[in-house]
């Protein structure tokens, strides 16, 4: 007799900020552990941790599906006075809709229609529809649910329906249907918390008569916001944090009856991915469980990595990208001779033979590896800054290992000379037959004069082809243990920062902690490292008024959970910002093949996923650093050779 077992559809990530706590690795070991065949990934309006997801998921033989839980409003979202919200989720079936998936983002970030939030309307939403999506609404909070249940109600059970409501969800069901074909609709039936949501059971009801009425099937939905349900605690610390307050300050609330923002959070623990049982004895049916393996089955596994999407430099006189680099290292070799003469002449073991192989194994590994393109656009990006009269770098980190770049003046370290393998820089091992590695050349400029950079760049490929990304805010060492101390209210200010004393920045000990990484995962772990654990074995005379682990592994002492709680917390994603050097330039409009995002700082749209995430899709990085020291050497000479200083 087999198992029955449902396929959870609903679930959230640290990528839903300061709100969910999963890291693909949470989820991947909560499947594992309740014997389902994989999940749903559903953050609030974006897709930032699907390439994660998908690849942790498949690698260990469970099923990922990609989604989004979008932010609609009812009017055009272009009307930024109406900040009323409902959610709906939204599956990918295959590639193609993963596609429509990255319009759907792209489109919902556009400035127009952000506000506060990513938002959409079904207008919108109907122009991206092709039949690759699945949708399904009627949790609280949701377009389907918003038909029935006033949620601004002080009383939220039957006192709450709003009138005509049934007529109102029957129509709206029939409305999604018909946007996301006969087959891609469902009435979604979450019940996981009506143990203290009263009004979940009333809902669900209704809905159930819709489905009726319409024939629309229903599928049983998790909330999960984490994956156990002892990770509610932690949880509880990210939205204390989000929302400015302490957990004693939420308490007090929920005693005195007071309104308490995400207060189901506060009084629940299960927002977790639940067993088929849970979901049972909460009142699901079997049908619509059964429903959620459905769904599933109609969705694809698919990999979204992809070889690099190089644009095409464009050559002079015709000449393929392969050609025009090479005569760009010939005539750098006649440029660069005098130098090259005297690193000859100092050293007998060198001669041009030397030069001339070195320059013929990199052209050949570049030319197997198709990337004449980048080397180009590198090279091409440095000339404009030396004839804007700009400073650039001498050459940073491994690319000063490549003769290539020496000799297309993008470096000024000539690799012969101080023994710098090029395989440091690029390795034709880290390629396969169906990925190539990218490069990484890091190029330094003046901070003032960077932004003409990034606009020379644009005007080259295309405004709608370049854009620099996203990057994530993390809560590490200093921050997670101030984080935990403050949301508990556990001491005061003068203690905190005694207490973080001895906890050390990340790029201190960033050595140790790859150490740490390389052996958790030699023991059978996800390659994780703490600062805290690192400091409490290392700084143990300094903690342990504070905390200390103990002869089995534990730790203890005053603020022994505070330590624990916060080593659980480190890594997890609090914030996002815009990355300080990385741009991405595509051969194709990005908002079509990467999720666009709004950056409420700078009020620009940037690439919606993290670099290594970006480089495995294929997009081309390239990092365009701005260096203060380049602009005071440059301030410098102009008071030497000018007599005053030039702005």
């Amino acid at each position: 007799m087999s198992v029955k077992q449902y396929f959870p559809l609903h679930a959230h990530s640290d990528n839903s900020l300061l709100d969910g706590l999963n890291k693909p690795s949470d989820i991947v070991k909560r499947c594992k552990a309740i014997g389902v065949s994989g999940s749903a990934l559903t953050d609030h309006g974006n897709i930032s941790g699907a390439m994660q997801f998908n690849n942790t998921l498949q690698k260990h033989d469970l099923k990922p599906i990609i989604g989004v839980e979008f932010y609609v409003c009812h009017e055009s979202p272009e009307q930024k006075q109406n900040r009323k919200l409902t959610h709906m989720c939204i599956l990918a079936k295959n590639l193609q809709g993963w596609k429509q998936l990255i319009g759907l983002t792209s489109e919902a970030n556009k400035p127009e229609n952000f506000y506060y939030k990513p938002r959409l309307d079904y207008d919108r939403i109907c122009h991206f529809v092709q039949g690759d999506l699945i949708a399904f609404s009627g949790h609280l909070g949701s377009c389907l649910a918003d038909c029935i249940v006033d949620t601004s109600s002080a009383y939220l059970d039957s006192r709450s329906l709003k009138s005509d409501h049934m007529s109102n969800a029957v129509s709206l069901a029939y409305q999604l249907q018909d946007m996301f074909g006969i087959d891609n609709f469902f009435i979604e039936i979450q019940l996981i918390d009506s143990q203290h949501m009263k009004i979940m059971p009333i809902l669900a009801d209704i809905l159930r008569k819709v489905s009726k009425e319409t024939g629309i099937p229903c599928i049983a939905t998790p909330d999960a916001h984490y994956a156990n349900k002892e990770d509610a605690i932690d949880q509880r610390v990210l939205l204390c944090n989000a929302l400015d307050t302490t957990l004693a300050e939420v308490q007090r609330k929920i005693v005195n009856n007071e309104d308490v923002a995400l207060g189901a959070f506060f009084r629940s623990n299960n927002y977790h991915i639940p067993t088929y049982e849970e979901m049972l004895e909460c009142g699901n049916t079997e049908e619509e469980l059964e429903n959620t393996l459905s769904v599933a089955d109609m969705c694809e596994t698919y990999d979204l990595s992809s070889r690099p999407r190089l644009p095409k430099f464009t050559c002079p006189n015709n000449l393929t990208s392969s050609a025009y680099l090479r005569q760009l290292c010939n005539e750098g070799i006649i440029k660069r001779w005098p130098k090259i003469k005297q690193v000859i002449e100092k050293f007998p073991e060198y001669t041009r033979e030397t030069y001339r192989e070195r320059l013929e194994h990199e052209l050949e590994v570049l030319d197997e590896a198709e990337l004449a393109d980048y080397f180009l656009i590198v090279h091409d990006i440095v000339r404009f800054a030396l004839d804007d009269g700009q400073i650039c770098g001498a050459g940073r980190g491994s690319a000063s290992g490549s003769l290539v770049l020496y000799l297309i003046n993008v470096t000024h370290i000539d690799p012969v000379e101080y023994g710098l393998l090029f395989s440091r820089f690029y390795n034709r091992g880290r390629n396969t037959k169906d990925r190539v590695s990218l490069p990484d050349v890091d190029m330094d400029f003046e901070i003032k004069k960077r932004g003409r950079i990034i606009e020379y760049i644009k005007d080259g490929f295309g405004h709608d082809r370049v854009a620099q990304m996203i990057t994530f805010n993390k809560m590490k060492g200093r921050s997670a243990i101030k984080d935990v101390l403050r949301v508990r209210g556990a001491c005061d200010f003068t203690t905190m920062n005694k207490i973080t004393a001895s906890i050390p920045d990340e790029a201190e000990i960033s050595d140790q902690l790859q150490i740490m990484k390389e052996e958790d995962k030699k023991s059978g772990g996800d390659g994780k490292a703490s600062i805290i654990q690192w400091a409490l074995e290392n700084h143990a005379d300094d903690l342990r008024e504070y905390a200390y682990i103990d002869e089995t592994g534990n730790i203890q002492g005053e603020f022994g959970k505070i330590f624990a709680q916060a080593i659980r917390l480190e890594n997890t994603k609090r914030s996002q910002g815009k990355h300080a050097a990385g741009v991405i330039i595509s051969s194709e409009p990005l908002a079509e093949v990467c999720p666009m995002v709004y950056d409420k700082n700078t009020e620009e749209m940037i690439c919606g996923m993290e670099m290594n995430d970006l480089e495995s899709m294929g997009h081309v990085k390239v990092d365009v650093l701005g260096i203060g020291m380049l602009d005071k050497i440059h301030g410098v000479i102009d008071l030497l050779y000018c007599g005053e200083f030039k702005e």
